[in-house]
């Protein structure tokens, strides 16, 4: 988010207008990604949720945890309640394709909640997996636990994704505040 092109992305009227849609309330954004698959950098992702949130500080709640540090930032890993809280914009800089790697969703999974990874695997076979083709320009909404994976890429086109997260608010609870990051 310190970056002024990207902020000013995250703030445009219309991802406000989409993330305060998804939330049922205004949006805040608080961080962002880059997502950079190609030939040069080609990764396979497992099925996963989208668990850990960057903190201001650290609390004592056993919801929380565990807890790690990542360029000088906290993170932990939220509760369902607070990860309900957050939606993602996923801006598409170039169209996704069926061999560039696409994300591949599990559709309604983010209703499950938290999935401990043990049980992931039969979350996932018990699903439709579906696959976001998505055009240059593209925006897809997504729910952090909404369980997801890509694969590697199996061509050279690039497929660049800007995923910005936002929240109802900063402050998820009064000892529990989201870091921008």
């Amino acid at each position: 988010m310190s970056d002024p092109g990207i902020a000013s992305l995250a703030i445009d009227s219309r991802m406000l207008r989409i993330a305060s849609d998804c939330l049922g309330t205004r949006a805040v954004p608080f961080r962002a990604t880059l997502f950079d698959k190609s030939a040069v950098s080609n990764w396979h992702v497992c099925w996963h949720q989208d668990r850990a949130l960057p903190l201001r500080n650290r609390n004592e709640s056993c919801e929380w945890g565990p807890w790690s540090t990542k360029a000088g930032v906290l993170y932990a890993l939220g509760p369902a309640w607070a990860l309900d809280r957050v939606v993602a914009l996923r801006i598409h800089l170039d169209a996704s394709t069926d061999s560039n790697g696409p994300l591949r969703v599990i559709p309604r999974s983010h209703r499950l909640g938290v999935i401990p990874a043990a049980e992931i695997p039969s979350a996932v076979s018990s699903g439709q997996p579906t696959t976001c083709i998505v055009g240059q320009g593209g925006v897809v909404t997504m729910r952090p636990l909404l369980l997801h994976s890509s694969t590697k890429a199996n061509d050279n086109t690039p497929r660049r994704v800007v995923h910005i997260e936002y929240a109802d608010s900063l402050a998820l609870a009064p000892d529990v505040q989201l870091r921008v990051a």
